[in-house]
């Protein structure tokens, strides 16, 4: 059950900041949570924030009040077996949320104030330049986690990539390939992310119920398939269609599939004997984070095309129905949806 209900302003300790949330996006990870009751509640959930430093704690001398900034909900301790290897999202120190509006911490960005813990001060706040907008500022944390998978894949400038899934990862992925110099076939069933997919670069973009996919990647490759596919969607039979779409020695990148229920049934051989690759990748990367807070913040990513709806804090249950359940409200579009936790919709409606 979602509510929204008025808690005391978080109070903040030595080496910590508050900050007054001024956008904030929902993100798929969150709505899991809630729907299917993961963590036990009450949680204030949201972790793509942006907002204003209100306050900051004895010792905190990196930001002061009035101080524009973006906020990581997680960073790693840098010094275990997993940070020695780069798998920061694997280190238990990384897993534990050092930001909450209240309550247990679980991000708290779907709140007007949350407070930020020492270790999160110290190497996950970002300062946002001036003239960028909160709401998209809101999109670095989700941009880093995509640039993590990208880079991890190390994409050719003349690679041709699909991008199965066109929401609002899908579509940035699209950009970043695009920045690179890929040429991109983008995949979805909504004609409106489709028409957007090529804004953001995709050279084809086609639905995969009326299109034979693998074919069209062999039409476009001399036969061969695609070099890599990022896999931005976990409907079932996703990845045994990218498999079918690449040629030997391609790169597959498992970026939706999140949930321990989902299964996945594929010839070995496909793999072994086709030498390709199945990655998978999953969070943010503090080793990027400023490489993708200049993405953002510079616009060399249009990241403000993906926002389709503003919602006041007060009206957060609709931004949640409509994200999970976008068929019960006809003509509504969704991708990215901010939350303005400052704004109320007795003083703008919905």
């Amino acid at each position: 059950m979602v509510s929204v209900d008025e808690v005391d302003t978080p109070e903040i300790g030595a080496g910590e900041i508050l900050i007054r949330v001024e956008a904030c996006g929902v993100c798929h990870t969150d709505l899991k949570k809630i729907e299917y009751n993961l963590l036990s509640p009450p949680r204030i959930y949201g972790h793509e924030t942006a907002g204003v430093v209100a306050e900051v704690g004895a010792d905190v001398t990196k930001f002061q009040p009035g101080d524009r900034v973006i906020v990581f909900h997680h960073i790693p301790c840098g010094s275990c077996f997993y940070c020695a290897r780069k798998l920061y999202a694997q280190c238990p120190i990384y897993k534990k949320v050092g930001v909450t509006g209240g309550f247990e911490p679980a991000g708290g960005g779907f709140s007007q104030y949350v407070r930020v813990m020492d270790w999160i001060v110290e190497r996950g706040v970002e300062k946002i330049p001036d003239g960028v907008p909160f709401e998209v500022a809101a999109f670095v944390e989700p941009v880093n986690t995509c640039l993590k998978a990208v880079e991890q894949c190390d994409p050719q400038p003349d690679d041709v990539v699909l991008v199965q899934g066109q929401g609002p990862i899908g579509l940035l992925f699209t950009m970043m390939l695009k920045l690179r110099g890929c040429t991109i076939v983008a995949t979805d069933t909504i004609p409106q992310r489709l028409d957007l997919a090529k804004q953001c670069g995709a050279a084809f973009a086609v639905d995969p119920r009326t299109t034979d996919v693998p074919a069209k990647l062999r039409e476009l490759t001399e036969g061969r398939g695609a070099d890599m596919v990022f896999v931005a969607t976990n409907v079932s039979g996703v990845v045994e269609e990218a498999v079918k779409s690449t040629r030997p020695g391609a790169k597959i990148m498992l970026f939706a599939q999140t949930s321990d229920k989902e299964r996945i049934e594929l010839s070995g051989a496909s793999i072994c004997v086709g030498e390709r690759s199945l990655l998978g990748s999953y969070s943010a990367s503090v080793d990027i984070q400023k490489e993708s807070a200049d993405l953002v913040f510079s616009g060399k990513l249009p990241v403000h095309l993906l926002i389709s709806h503003r919602v006041p804090l007060d009206k957060i249950d609709f931004a949640f129905r409509l994200a999970t359940h976008p068929g019960e409200f006809p003509g509504e579009h969704p991708l990215k949806i901010i939350i303005h936790p400052q704004e109320l919709a007795r003083t703008r409606p919905v």
